[in-house]
């Protein structure tokens, strides 16, 4: 990314932020508290993204055996877990001020739970195998199954069982969006500005690891 849309990112993302203040809550009913919503949203779509990203690197890898490709899912995982740590705190946050607990194991909560421990354990089995190429390949299988897993946690089981979290703050149960033309708008930047942030993140990481081991490797 260069200079110019890392302003572009800067100058957007502290509008949102200022935004977020100047709107109304996104729900009344929650108050001032339903303000983390135009985080934590955002960080658990970006979440999926990098999980959804380091999968096809990994496809890749398998492919081709080019080691970028597993540079970049692993990198790729890594941000994924930071944004949904980033999720799981603004969600404890909300639930805390929401309904008096940090954590009361919400359907939503469990699943966020299982996808840290999921990859969590990626980044173990990565840092356990010595071997280049068969921390790759391993790494690279073990990316492909656990990302079947996202779309269940993620959107799936949340909503078949019943949960404390707010179903229509985004679309109602007609298919309707929910939200006044103000608060969407912030909403909308917010996704674009912390979906920029995670590929500049992204290319950024990748680069540095891609360069040291060639540096490495001569």
């Amino acid at each position: 990314m260069n200079i110019v849309l890392q302003i572009i990112l800067l100058v957007l993302m502290s509008g949102v932020i200022i935004a977020v203040w100047l709107t109304p809550p996104p729900q009344s009913m929650l108050g001032e508290v339903s303000r983390i919503f135009f985080f934590h949203v955002p960080s658990a779509w970006v979440a999926v993204l990098a999980f959804a990203v380091s999968m096809l690197n990994s496809v890749g890898y398998l492919r081709t055996h080019k080691v970028k490709y597993d540079i970049r899912a692993a990198t790729s995982a890594e941000l994924g877990l930071m944004f949904t740590i980033v999720a799981t705190i603004s969600g404890a946050v909300f639930a805390h001020k929401a309904w008096g607990i940090f954590w009361n194991w919400d359907p939503r909560e469990t699943s966020i739970f299982f996808l840290l421990l999921i990859y969590g354990a990626y980044l173990a089995l990565r840092s356990a195998v010595d071997s280049e190429e068969r921390r790759a390949r391993l790494s690279a299988v073990y990316s492909i199954f656990a990302f079947i897993t996202v779309p269940f946690l993620v959107f799936v089981i949340p909503r078949i069982y019943q949960s404390l979290h707010p179903g229509d703050t985004i679309i109602d149960s007609s298919g309707s969006i929910q939200m006044p033309p103000p608060i969407l708008a912030v909403f909308l930047t917010s996704m674009l500005c912390f979906t920029l942030l995670y590929f500049w993140l992204y290319n950024l990481q990748s680069r540095i690891l891609e360069q040291k081991r060639n540096i490495e490797v001569l």
